[in-house]
């Protein structure tokens, strides 16, 4: 067998991940059975699980009525989509922003209600449980179950059940009115008197009608959901034995990714593509002699060695930074200052995106990437850039307050980044993660795009599309966290939370004394736009760290364009390219603050009006 390239080890996961396989798709919608403990409320049970608060409610219309007044210890179904994750096992990865003092206990028990477990967070993420960063992310899996034709076909919509001490059998199945033998079926093996662990009880809809069992998803639900993160382990331990067994030889028509491509330039190797052609190209029986390795164009291949010297083995000291997959790296290599992505070997899938996006979509305001390694870890090599993130510069100590003029200039070098992967690549791309975390701030204070993972960036022929839900919370739209939705609208709204951001400095979901008192960020600013006169309120949301060096014209038609952003309505958004019009006006109003020729720009009226 002839000696492949590194992504050789991506290709036999790829394969192994297809012999293992459990399941193909999920089936859609499942129910998640949440016990309310005190201080909780819809909205912040809707930010863990996506879910909009009066959706809730439609599942639980015989234990509440009020989105704003719910009980304390009951329980109450909130849906959820159920995903084929992996090829292994069917369940739902949520993202959860990580708070101060926040643990993984603390997460499992109270925040998810035992919907998932200590062990199931250690395993699907790289932090320490000793030692959790205080804003970081969190994968959140919950399992679900789609049914078992082998049991009933009159049931296709399950409760993922976290058993309580007080439950039983048959409390359980008198709750729920299901015979007790029949759920004892649907859980072979699962003592509900146990007082712990997660069963899986059929439930009704938002009409109070059990769903039938549809034929395209009749898997077995309880064995499937059950599948441990110990057969993916030993999947990705089979493919890593198989990858030592060759050795890796570097390609020698690798280059380094020039400064800047033409931004017009779509012909780029897809190694997505390419990868998938190559699995393919193994035929039925399954045999990979065939595969020669893939090419990557304008990427460098880079070995761990030349990486780990450049990082002095990835110290302490070098660590920039550190994400949802792994930590982040400065180094010098080959004469050019950079940072490495270190990711593991569960984000093959995000490797893969971002080899695809980003060796094939290349625009100033987007992060540049540098090469690759797949040695012991996947590492991703970008150019680096100097001054963080804005999310660090608005609310991070040790940093000097953003100038308006500034902050004007960083919206529209991302509206930018965002109306090229909208409008100018075929395909078009949706980013689905657009946040202040991901907009990254060069020396001459620029920004970029950043962060372009698998489960943050999609390829859509079509205005819109259904998928799982991904990205952050406080930037989801409501057609999105609701119905899993997804069109460029996505995006816009993200990005006019963002504006919200720029102008107040606040995060997206300001915190309150208490959860009940939270508050989305724009929820707060529609409250101020909707008087009759939002000035003086619009002035006491302003970074107060800008003082009086803004003019406040210039703020509230940002303030405007936010709220159009953001509208509930996906059609009623404004498209990138208009964003780019309207904010390149309000740059050049703001050099010399001449706010006089803003409103005589016809498009951005327009826009504010909603015309």
């Amino acid at each position: 067998m002839k000696p492949g390239s590194g992504l050789w080890f991506l290709v036999l996961v790829s394969l192994c991940f297809t012999v293992k396989s459990q399941c193909s798709k999920g089936c859609g919608l499942a129910l998640a059975s949440y016990y309310v403990w005190p201080e909780s409320n819809f909205s912040f049970i809707g930010q863990v699980l996506g879910t909009d608060p009066d959706t809730i409610v439609s599942f639980n219309k015989d234990k509440v009525s009020d989105k704003d007044r719910v009980p304390s210890f009951i329980r109450v179904n909130v849906p959820f989509s159920c995903d084929c994750i992996r090829g292994e096992f069917l369940g739902h990865e949520f993202l959860y922003n990580i708070s101060s003092g926040n643990t993984y206990e603390l997460i499992a028990k109270t925040y998810y209600a035992n919907l998932t477990t200590i062990d199931a967070l250690t395993q699907f993420n790289s932090y320490n449980p000793n030692n959790i960063p205080d804003n970081g992310q969190i994968n959140v899996t919950v399992n679900c179950s789609c049914g078992d034709s082998a049991i009933s076909k009159e049931y296709g919509l399950f409760i993922t059940y976290p058993i309580r001490e007080e439950d039983s059998l048959e409390s359980i199945a008198a709750n729920e009115s299901i015979d007790p033998q029949l759920l004892q079926r649907y859980n072979e093996g699962v003592d509900f008197g146990k007082g712990s662990g997660i069963a899986y009880v059929p439930g009704k809809d938002a009409n109070g009608s059990y769903r039938p069992l549809n034929a395209s998803s009749a898997l077995a639900g309880g064995v499937i959901a059950g599948i441990t993160v110990a057969a993916i382990a030993a999947v990705l331990i089979l493919a890593g034995s198989i990858y030592v067994y060759f050795y890796r030889k570097k390609k020698a028509d690798t280059k380094l990714l020039p400064a800047y491509e033409d931004q017009s330039s779509n012909d780029a190797q897809d190694v997505g593509s390419t990868a998938h052609k190559a699995v393919e190209s193994t035929g039925s029986g399954g045999a990979a002699a065939g595969i020669t390795g893939i090419t990557i164009d304008k990427s460098v291949e880079f070995s761990y060695e030349e990486l780990a010297q450049a990082t002095n083995d990835f110290s302490l000291a070098s660590k920039i930074g550190e994400g949802g997959f792994g930590a982040v790296y400065y180094a010098e290599l080959r004469g050019e200052k950079a940072a490495i992505k270190k990711m593991d070997m569960q984000a093959s899938k995000e490797f893969l995106a971002e080899l695809r996006v980003l060796t094939r979509v290349h625009h100033l305001n987007l992060v540049r990437l540098i090469g690759y390694c797949v040695e012991g870890s996947l590492f991703l090599v970008y150019e680096y850039i100097e001054n963080g993130n804005l999310s660090e510069h608005l609310r991070g100590s040790g940093r000097e307050p953003l100038s308006w003029s500034s902050r004007v200039q960083i919206a529209l070098d991302s509206a930018r980044g965002l109306e090229y992967i909208h409008e100018h690549t075929v395909p078009v791309y949706i980013h689905r993660d657009i946040k202040s975390a991901n907009i990254l701030i060069d020396k001459n204070f620029h920004g970029k795009v950043a962060d372009f993972g698998l489960t943050k960036l999609t390829e859509v022929g079509s205005t819109s599309l259904q998928t799982r839900l991904v990205g952050t919370f406080g930037y989801m739209p409501p057609e999105y966290a609701q119905y899993g939705d997804v069109s460029p609208k996505v995006d816009v709204y993200a990005f006019g939370v963002v504006l919200y951001e720029l102008i107040s400095s606040k995060e997206a979901v300001v915190k309150g004394g208490s959860l009940a008192e939270s508050k989305g960020l724009v929820a707060l600013f529609e409250d101020v736009l909707n008087q009759p006169d939002p000035r003086e309120d619009l002035c006491k949301l302003v970074d107060p760290r800008l003082g009086d060096n803004y003019p406040i014209d210039a703020v509230r038609k940002m303030a405007q364009l936010a709220k159009a952003c953001t509208h509930e309505n996906p059609q009623l958004r404004p498209s990138m390219r208009s964003i780019v019009v309207a904010l390149m006006t309000l740059s050049s109003s703001t050099e010399d603050w001449d706010v006089g020729s803003f409103y005589e720009n016809q498009a951005l009226v327009d826009l504010m009006s909603g015309r």
